[in-house]
């Protein structure tokens, strides 16, 4: 694939201009300004994020950021939601509440609705999300990516009971079922006309342990399709190293945009240095192959010293704010003290 190909991403994710990633030498990181008001999105917004916030997927439409997250209701059950601001001030939100509910008894949904994305394709707003069981250990209960359609954003028809996507296919992990979303959708136009969207989303691995690496082992990978809808051709692109103290067990949801000569990433890693997640980069020629320097240089966004993300920083999203970049993300717990905001100029 050329890198003609390569150079078209939907209004959905980063529709970005080609920007340089800069001269050859030590790994470059953006330079993250924190928001002095964050969290600029807080829980208890409403029944259905009283206990948590996690998770943010935002996209610019209509003059507005439309901020898709994972809510958490007093029973610890999480559906996603929607919260909508003009993209002049990030913390006057207005929460629409839940887009859609639980899985029937059963379901690969009936706990949890989290981890969304949305891209635009074939004329349709696709919403994918991942589901969790009442059964099942640990990440294992993460069954499933779910599919939602819309042509508004707002009212949204499940596509199935069942999951478009599931955690196998990688003969590395024959058994595994866990699997978890929140990365970004691409568009890769192909000779013959036609678009191939390329999916980037987590293997969740791990299983019940006292020791951190095996509990929250997570591997980023993606999957293609050509109508949304079935998913192929999976491939692990990124992966924990255990020579990086900070990413030495997981790397998850991977949100990859285009650069001069390649691609910039950025995403969430579990290691024994915070004991939990914290943000880091990596760039790519292929989207495929990810280069992340020596260990320590692709740290991008530890934790903080504000009390809301001093543990933890977690499942970044960026987008483009006129010559900059915004990201969102998660603080401590998951999300249980709400979504933050950081800008930057684009490296290069």
């Amino acid at each position: 694939m050329n890198r003609r190909s390569f150079l078209r991403a939907s209004s959905s994710a980063l529709a970005l201009p080609s920007f340089a990633q800069g001269a050859d030498g030590p790994f470059r990181v953006h330079q993250w300004v924190r928001d002095p008001r964050n969290p600029v999105f807080r829980i208890n917004g409403g029944w259905f994020d009283e206990t948590c916030c996690m998770n943010p997927h935002v996209i610019t439409h209509e003059g507005r950021y439309w901020l898709f997250y994972g809510g958490g209701d007093a029973k610890n059950l999480r559906r996603v939601c929607l919260a909508t601001c003009p993209v002049e001030d990030v913390t006057q939100w207005e929460r629409h509440g839940p887009l859609f509910d639980l899985g029937g008894k059963g379901a690969f949904d009936e706990r949890w609705c989290v981890l969304p994305c949305v891209h635009r394709i074939g004329g349709k707003w696709h919403l994918y999300y991942t589901g969790r069981a009442m059964k099942g250990e640990g990440l294992q209960a993460f069954g499933g990516i779910g599919l939602l359609t819309s042509m508004d954003l707002k009212n949204w028809t499940r596509h199935s009971a069942d999951p478009v996507l599931l955690g196998d296919g990688f003969p590395q992990w024959p058994s595994n079922k866990g699997v978890a979303g929140a990365g970004r959708i691409l568009e890769l136009p192909q000779a013959d006309g036609r678009v191939l969207y390329r999916m980037h989303y987590t293997i969740a691995n791990g299983t019940p342990s006292k020791d951190l690496l095996i509990h929250q082992e997570k591997h980023s990978v993606i999957a293609h399709s050509y109508d949304g809808i079935t998913w192929t051709d999976r491939h692990v692109v990124l992966s924990p190293r255990r020579d990086a103290a900070y990413e030495n067990a997981a790397t998850v949801a991977l949100n990859v945009w285009p650069v001069a000569g390649g691609w910039r990433a950025i995403y969430a890693a579990i290691g024994t240095q915070f004991g939990a997640y914290s943000i880091c980069e990596a760039t790519s020629a292929d989207g495929l192959v990810w280069q992340r320097g020596a260990p320590g240089e692709n740290l991008s966004l530890p934790p903080g010293k504000a009390k809301w993300e001093n543990q933890m920083t977690s499942y970044p999203n960026v987008i483009r704010e006129g010559g900059k970049l915004r990201l969102f993300y998660c603080g401590n717990g998951y999300g249980k003290t709400g979504i933050g905001t950081a800008l930057a100029e684009p490296v290069g």
